[in-house]
């Protein structure tokens, strides 16, 4: 494994001028309580995760060799070099800048693509900027996106891609989040026009996604009647940011509206014929979770509270330029723990691509088979996919064996 290349104190670019406080302090109780929801899902004390609900049949002579698997995954345009991405998770004070850097690093040395957090408050807010570029001064060549809101405006997207010099814009949609939020901002009929309007401004392709309830089929197809290419269906199961913005209001009224939303795995089986590209998000645990996702017809998966709880020390982000490289240390060895278990998914799969994966036999379980059928799926028709692999000539294969050198 690659090591990091150490860098100087990630403050020392963040000063003068300071992020605004009272943004930067927000953006720190963000993290915080993301963090707080991620210990207690490891714990056991979270939510139900609909990946459990989807089990991959097994068939014992279907498996392939590991050796031979290829992770590269296309998305919208772009060819991926394997089907995991960091989720945009951060950035605006100074603490999480530093988990930008470690980010920027991780990717630079795994050559994972990934995303910032919204970078709303460095285009509002000079002094919060370096708090994103950090990610794409680590890792220059690598895939970066931008994130921005859906109710930002075309010239700010434009900004936003040329501050991180981006590969690609996310737009996120958050309407539970903001309606929830203290300072949220709810002008949500505006927002399929913004992006509409955005697709077209762009000079990068837009990956819409949401955060943490989900595109429904009827949200994906109307995205593809505005020009989106590549969604991320965002779905409930992972951070809940209606509790984490619930948590931060003095009377905690709107906690009832936790869990808003559909999961990632009822949003890839509820999308449409002619949807966007999907991308899988939210709930994203482990290797298996990916695969799943791609079972689903994801082209990749993105993943935040899991690698936060690496990029964590003790639940704190890290307090210097020393801990900023010992958490990008611990996120690379994640991410290539990850990438060698797909691999072995993949051959024990019988799928030499993620693309391949779309002939593994699912089986849904509980609410979500429920759901799914009340959607309209055919849960049946998901249990017999395997029937379009080809099986092999074992006379051919015996034959050119024979032809051959001996074998013991």
């Amino acid at each position: 494994m690659t090591e990091p290349t150490p860098r100087p104190d990630a403050a020392a670019s963040f000063a003068p001028p300071p992020p605004d406080p009272a943004r930067a302090g927000r953006k720190d109780e963000h993290v915080r309580l993301a963090a707080g929801q991620q210990a207690a899902m490891a714990a056991g004390a979270g939510p139900r995760n609909d990946f459990d609900d989807v089990e991959l049949v097994h068939h014992a002579l279907d498996g392939v060799d590991p050796a031979g698997v290829d992770l590269g995954t296309d998305v919208g345009p772009w060819r991926w070099p394997l089907p995991v991405y960091v989720n945009g998770m951060t950035g605006g004070s100074v603490a999480t800048g530093r988990l930008n850097r470690a980010i920027g690093i991780a990717a630079r040395v795994t050559g994972v693509p990934v995303a910032t957090g919204s970078v709303s408050a460095g285009l509002d807010d000079a002094g919060a900027r370096a708090t994103f570029t950090v990610m794409r001064e680590e890792n220059p060549d690598g895939f970066v996106m931008a994130n921005l809101g859906a109710d930002r405006t075309p010239d700010d997207a434009v900004r936003a891609v040329e501050m991180l010099r981006a590969d690609a814009l996310q737009v996120h949609l958050n309407a539970a989040q903001e309606t929830v939020m203290p300072e949220g901002s709810r002008r949500f009929d505006t927002w399929a026009r913004n992006v509409a309007a955005i697709c077209a401004a762009s000079p990068v392709p837009v990956v819409v996604k949401e955060v943490g309830a989900g595109l429904s089929g009827r949200t994906l197809a109307r995205l593809a009647g505005l020009g989106v290419t590549v969604a991320d269906v965002g779905g409930r199961g992972g951070t809940d940011f209606v509790g984490v913005e619930n948590d931060r209001r003095p009377t905690r009224d709107l906690a009832y509206l936790r869990g808003w939303g559909q999961s990632a795995v009822v949003c890839l089986l509820d999308a449409p014929t002619g949807a966007p590209h999907l991308l899988a998000s939210g709930g994203v645990r482990t290797p298996l979770d990916v695969v799943r996702a791609l079972a689903l017809g994801a082209r990749a998966a993105g993943v935040a509270g899991r690698f936060l709880r690496v990029l964590l020390d003790d639940g704190e982000p890290p307090r210097d330029a020393a801990a900023t490289d010992r958490a990008a240390a611990r996120l690379v060895e994640e991410i290539e723990v990850w990438r060698d278990h797909l691999v072995a998914l993949h051959g024990l799969l019988g799928a030499p691509t993620p693309a391949d994966l779309v002939t593994t036999d699912v089986l849904l379980r509980g609410t979500v088979r429920e759901t799914a059928a009340l959607r309209g799926t055919d849960v049946g028709a998901l249990t017999r996919r395997s029937a379009a692999r080809p099986v092999p000539d074992l006379n051919r294969d015996l034959t050119a064996r024979h032809d051959g050198a001996p074998h013991a």
